[in-house]
């Protein structure tokens, strides 16, 4: 784990992998020891992984940013992109890192160059502001619905997951302050599904969007939504997935954002170059 103070009050945490000029930036609560990230690196990109302010071991916080925590996450990776000396990169983010995502394309459009969305949404503002993991750490639901279809006819894949649920299970309790946060849902100052919309339509960056038909948080109909939104969008739904779609098929979602960020910087476009006849 490495540091580096982006101002004289926040210090984040990131890990590094892969080495070069392309890169791919994603900032999230945490990651995976086994995910897209990692394999982005061993094929041939320079990954940070950082994690958010609010933490850790990024620097805890007692204040409650209200509407404007996306607005800061996605700031704090402008920034850090600052001190490591990088003016454009990719960014990948799965669920709430995606939320990241979404919110530096509209406050940063000219440093993302291509934008990999994972089970992306963004909710729709007509559902709520709660994000789910604050929903069952105030004991509002009990848990989250189930994240993922059972897995058919595939043991390799089905090995992935109990060794993510054994890391995940092994962790250590959050400290208290970390558990208070509520980053809350994405553009949430945007007020209304409506304006959410024509701020999608907005977005200029190219954007691979990838869900499972069985994720009930950003579901099918969501990314739909989405797609429908983006004028420049790609959209890639998996059967028998769900939420965590990023660390079941690595290998497969990989390749998708391989193909697409080659594509983004080749012409601009979130399709292969149309070959004249």
């Amino acid at each position: 784990m490495k540091f580096v103070s982006i101002n004289p009050d926040i210090t984040l945490a990131y890990e590094e992998y892969g080495s070069g000029d392309r890169y791919v930036l994603s900032a999230q609560v945490g990651f995976a020891p086994h995910g897209m990230q990692q394999m982005l690196a061993q094929m041939g990109y320079h990954v940070y992984c950082i994690t958010l302010r609010g933490f850790a071991p990024s620097t805890l916080l007692r204040e409650d940013y209200g509407e404007n925590w996306y607005d800061i996450f996605a700031d704090d990776v402008a920034a850090f992109a600052d001190k490591m000396g990088i003016g454009q990169f990719d960014y990948m983010g799965a669920s709430h890192g995606a939320g990241v995502g979404w919110h530096l394309t509209l406050r940063h459009p000219d440093r993302v160059q291509a934008f990999i969305a994972v089970v992306a949404g963004p909710h729709s503002l007509d559902a709520g502001t709660l994000s789910y993991r604050q929903m069952v750490l105030q004991g509002l639901i009990a848990s989250p619905p189930p994240m993922d279809p059972p897995i058919d006819n595939d043991d390799a894949r089905v090995r992935r997951r109990q060794a993510r649920s054994e890391w995940l299970s092994a962790k250590p309790e959050p400290d208290p302050l970390e558990k208070a946060v509520d980053y809350r849902r994405p553009l949430l100052r945007l007020g209304s599904e409506e304006n959410l919309k024509a701020a999608l339509r907005t977005i200029q960056t190219p954007t691979l969007l990838i869900g499972g038909v069985d994720d009930p948080i950003s579901t099918p109909e969501l990314l739909i939504r989405t797609a429908k939104c983006l004028p420049h969008c790609k959209l890639v739904l998996y059967a028998n997935c769900g939420h965590n779609v990023d660390t079941d098929l690595i290998e497969e979602t990989c390749g998708e954002a391989d193909r697409f960020i080659r594509t983004a910087h080749e012409n601009g476009k979130w399709y292969a170059a149309v070959m004249e006849p």
